[in-house]
């Protein structure tokens, strides 16, 4: 296989949606109910059209990395009284809370079909024999790592055997891809078994073992298949194709294969690979990577430094402000004060200058006075001497 940077697509979103399709497409759910769930036998006559998809009604359950989440109602046509609500899960890592988000759906789904009933027949879920549809949780697993999680949720709780009796008690039923061999697949020979070994493609190495399938059993598979079903497939290809970083161009030679119903020679124009040099240009990319991931560390580090030293900097221009106002509400206290004593001066001041002109009055009044009194003096005089 050769690679053009020029004509090469990277879309890493493209994967993440191809198990969704699985449960989305009603022909690929109703072979999957009957040939993947082993231990229900009334889905062993599920049809295409007994699925019904309601997964808008519990969209805001969903976050961004779980927008892949199904949620099916299938109805069962063998006279069975209820109808089962169906509940897909897909993980392409180990995920230990799934449980939880399980038992989340769970309970939303009873609660709205006992609001549905409700309105059908006000006070029927009160009534005796009053019950709630059954669930089917399913955790549909890509991944390589092995699937180390507990299928009950009693296992996510603490001291959950001793409180056995008051934990909800279910398990959910899981799809483990890789526990399925490639022959195991091949031999159930419908288009759901196609499907998973694509999904099984997780690396261009896997493209050997494929290539080592019968090619009649290929071919046979998809003799006939609606269009609809075989694009479906081709989509998936590509979208593994593009995320391996193959061209454009030779990606879409070799989905042409599959729209031509010639799965036998999928990969059989597909230039081999050199897998010592793709995994030295991985491990050179990865030391790339590491090295840029440490420069992007040590400036974060620099920039938490730089980061310290502006608050410290900050705290004492805070401090320096703080004693610069201290000082200012000290001068204007002394400020007050000094102006306090200088209303006091000029109310004594003023005190004295009324004293002293009081003082002034009284000596003229006695200057009167004595002049009064020598002029009295000289009368006196004046008549003794006549």
């Amino acid at each position: 296989m050769t690679t053009n940077d020029s004509t090469t697509i990277l879309n890493t979103k493209l994967r993440d949606s191809n198990s969704k399709i699985i449960f989305d497409e009603p022909i690929l759910c109703a072979q999957f109910l009957r040939d993947y769930i082993e231990d229900i036998p009334l889905l062993k006559n599920v049809r295409p059209e007994d699925i019904v998809d309601v997964s808008e009604q519990y969209v805001h359950l969903f976050s961004e990395e779980r927008n892949s989440d199904r949620v099916k109602k299938v109805h069962i046509k063998n006279g069975t009284p209820f109808f089962l609500v169906s509940l897909i899960e897909h993980k392409t890592k180990v995920e230990y809370n799934v449980t939880m988000q399980i038992f989340r759906y769970m309970i939303y789904i009873w609660e709205a079909y006992e609001r549905e009933e409700e309105k059908q027949k006000k006070g029927i879920s009160k009534q005796k024999g009053f019950r709630y549809p059954p669930i089917l949780p399913i955790v549909y697993y890509e991944g390589r790592q092995e699937w180390t999680v507990p299928l009950d949720f009693k296992s996510r709780i603490i001291e959950g055997d001793t409180f056995a009796k008051y934990v909800p008690d279910f398990r959910y039923y899981l799809v483990p891809l890789r526990k399925y061999s490639d022959r195991e697949l091949l031999d159930r020979e419908d288009e759901i078994s196609l499907i998973m070994l694509i999904n099984k493609l997780q690396e261009m190495n896997d493209i050997s073992s494929f290539r080592s399938l019968p090619k009649e059993q290929l071919d046979a598979i998809l003799k006939d298949t609606p269009d609809h079903i075989v694009d479906i497939i081709a989509d998936m290809l590509l979208a593994f194709l593009l995320k391996s970083n193959v061209s454009a161009n030779e990606a879409e030679k070799v989905v042409g294969k599959v729209k031509e119903k010639n799965m036998g020679q999928l990969f059989a124009d597909m230039e081999p690979i050199d897998i010592q040099a793709e995994q030295a240009k991985i491990r050179i990319q990865k030391k790339e990577i590491d090295t840029e991931r440490q420069e992007i560390q040590t400036q974060r580090q620099e920039i938490q430094t730089e980061r310290q030293e502006i608050q410290t900097q900050r705290q004492e221009i805070q401090t320096e402000r703080q004693e610069i106002q201290t000082e200012r509400q000290e001068i204007q206290t002394e400020r007050q004060e000094i102006q306090t004593e200088r209303q006091e001066i000029q109310t004594q001041q003023q005190e004295i200058q009324i004293e002293r002109q009081k003082l002034d009055a009284q000596k003229r009044e006695l200057e009167l006075m004595r002049q009064e009194i020598l002029a009295e003096k000289e009368a006196l005089i004046t008549i003794r001497n006549q």
